[in-house]
Order: structure tokens, then C-alpha cells, then sequence
């Protein structure tokens, strides 16, 4: 059983799409902010992702995504039902996203202690930037920010500069909206056919 203590209300944001065709979140006072995804899909390095589409070709990268996107979403919730102590998390559970969930259930059970919050929405205007965090929790004792991932094959640490920044981000916009210091971030990789990977790094060397 985890302990589940959240801490004051966090304000509400929506996401919403306007006329120009592009979502943003948009805070209590009405403030449009971009997703931290969609500004490090901009900023970020992609050159190794278009090679890849280039070399399996558009319809099975497209294929491979939508899959990986369908078991990451699937990963999340059960994930989250587990994190909330919910008695029948495995319900409706496809096998696969189920043998997906118990590669990282262990680590889960031996590092995570007290749960801040789950699937918390996010904003920072100082970042000008807003999205929404898998899990805030003590990790061996250390408030962190914890994403959930998955993948095909290992993840070499470059590879995932996009996480490590993302996960940074909210850790700055959790402490500017409730006040409580994160100094740290946990993430973890459900890997095919071997073990899951998890990467802890103190959130001071990306900022």
C-alpha cells in the first residue's frame, strides 16, 4: 500500500484548441501556454527519428508509433490505478500491457514511498510552458518527479535528452505552484525483452 498525501490544491488548467489550429493549455487567468512537448519537439534534435521513419518507411513508423503511443497510455493507467491503491487495477487489462506493467512493478514497490500526486496538470509562466506529470513521489525518500516509459529496445542516455529535460520542467513548475522543492526525477523505462531501465538524476543538472 502506498501512502497517498497530496499537498494543497493544484489550480486547474485545460487544454484547449483555438482558431490557429494549435492546443495550448490555458491557465486561471486565461494565460495560453505550449505544451513542453510540443516546445522540445521544436528545439530538440530529430535528425536519428527522421532517419529511422526514412529507413523503415512512413507507414510502418507510423504503425510502430501508434503502438508505442496505445501501450505507453495503457502503461499510465495502470500505473496510476496501482499508485491510488485501487484493489482491481489489472481490470480489463490486455495481457500484453499487463506484462508491460510488471517489469516496473517491483521497482514501484522497493523505491516509491509516499504519493504527492498523480497525473498532476502543471504550468510554470515563468517557463511560459504547461503539460501534466505521470507521478510526484518520494523516491528512496526523495520528492521526485517519476515518468513512466516504454520501448522497444535500450535506451542509451542521449537518446532520452527529451525526458530528462521534460521531467526538469516539472519539477521547477511544482515547486512554483505548490512551493515544495523537488530536487530530483525518476525515470523508467519498460524495455521488450530485458530488464526496465531507470535513469535518477538530480533535476540542477538540466536546468
Amino acid at each position: 500500500m502506498f501512502i497517498y498525501c497530496p499537498p494543497m490544491e493544484i489550480p486547474k488548467i485545460e487544454s484547449q484548441t483555438f482558431p490557429d489550429g494549435k492546443r495550448y493549455y490555458v491557465t486561471p487567468d486565461g494565460t495560453r501556454l505550449q505544451s513542453v512537448t510540443t516546445i522540445l519537439g521544436k528545439r530538440l534534435d530529430k535528425t536519428s527519428l527522421l532517419e529511422w521513419r526514412k529507413r523503415v518507411g512512413e507507414a510502418e513508423a507510423n504503425r510502430i508509433s501508434t503502438q508505442a503511443a496505445a501501450r505507453g497510455t495503457a502503461l499510465h493507467s495502470i500505473a496510476e490505478k496501482y499508485l491510488l491503491n485501487q484493489e482491481h487495477y489489472p481490470a480489463k487489462t490486455m495481457p500484453a500491457n499487463m506484462d508491460t506493467f510488471r517489469k516496473i512493478q517491483p521497482l514501484m514497490d522497493k523505491h516509491i514511498d509516499e504519493v504527492i500526486a498523480i497525473e498532476a496538470p502543471l504550468y510554470s509562466l515563468k517557463l511560459k510552458a504547461a503539460g501534466r506529470t505521470d507521478c510526484v513521489a518520494t523516491w528512496d525518500g526523495v520528492p521526485s518527479i517519476i515518468d513512466f516509459k516504454t520501448s522497444r529496445n535500450i535506451k542509451k542516455e542521449e537518446y532520452i535528452e527529451g525526458y530528462l529535460i521534460q521531467a526538469t520542467a516539472y519539477s521547477i513548475m511544482f515547486e512554483e505552484l505548490i512551493g515544495v522543492h523537488i530536487p530530483q526525477f525518476a525515470i523508467i523505462i519498460a524495455v521488450d525483452h530485458e530488464e526496465p531501465q531507470v535513469f535518477v538524476r538530480s533535476t540542477k543538472n538540466y536546468h
